[in-house]
């Protein structure tokens, strides 16, 4: 039983990869169209609204590099738990998957729920309100998310 969870864990690890890097190129898309919106702009004689017209481009520049930054962190992120994903674990920490009287949950990065096979498993991150909460658990530990008591019956 315990492989097949390491097999879980290595389905979903791929399954973020995958998400994430679609992620990096949509924005990059994204950033390359605003980029060339800014390139083409030409000043028209009504000078206020080319300004205006600039600025919320470059806002939109500058949305979408912060986004390339954080999508890029994710990855090297996953990249890093992707190495650690068959070490066994004692204590819930990030790349651990985490199976409670409620449900599975993989602290990575925010994803939302994966579905793999007969299991859902919520795949978060570890700055997340339920992450929070995960971190550092062992198995028997016990807490309290939406008004909902869980304990921690297995670490992978």
């Amino acid at each position: 039983m315990t492989n097949n969870y390491f097999d879980i864990k290595g389905e979903i690890l791929d399954i973020a990869l995958k998400r994430t890097q679609e992620r990096i190129t949509m924005i990059e898309s994204a950033l390359e169209t605003a980029r060339d919106s800014s390139n083409d702009d030409t000043k028209s004689s009504a000078g206020d609204k080319y300004e205006t017209s600039r600025e919320m481009i470059q806002q939109d520049i500058n949305r979408y590099q912060k986004q390339l930054l954080e999508a890029n962190k994710d990855l090297q992120q996953l990249i890093s738990i992707e190495s650690l994903q068959n070490d066994v674990m004692d204590v819930a920490r990030l790349g651990t998957l985490v199976q409670t009287n409620v449900g599975l949950y993989l602290i990575a990065t925010s994803i939302g729920a994966v579905k793999i096979g007969a299991n859902n498993i919520f795949v978060i991150s570890p700055a997340s309100p339920i992450g929070q909460l995960l971190i550092e658990k062992k198995i028997g530990d016990s807490f309290v998310f939406n008004n909902v008591n869980q304990k921690v019956i297995a670490i992978y």
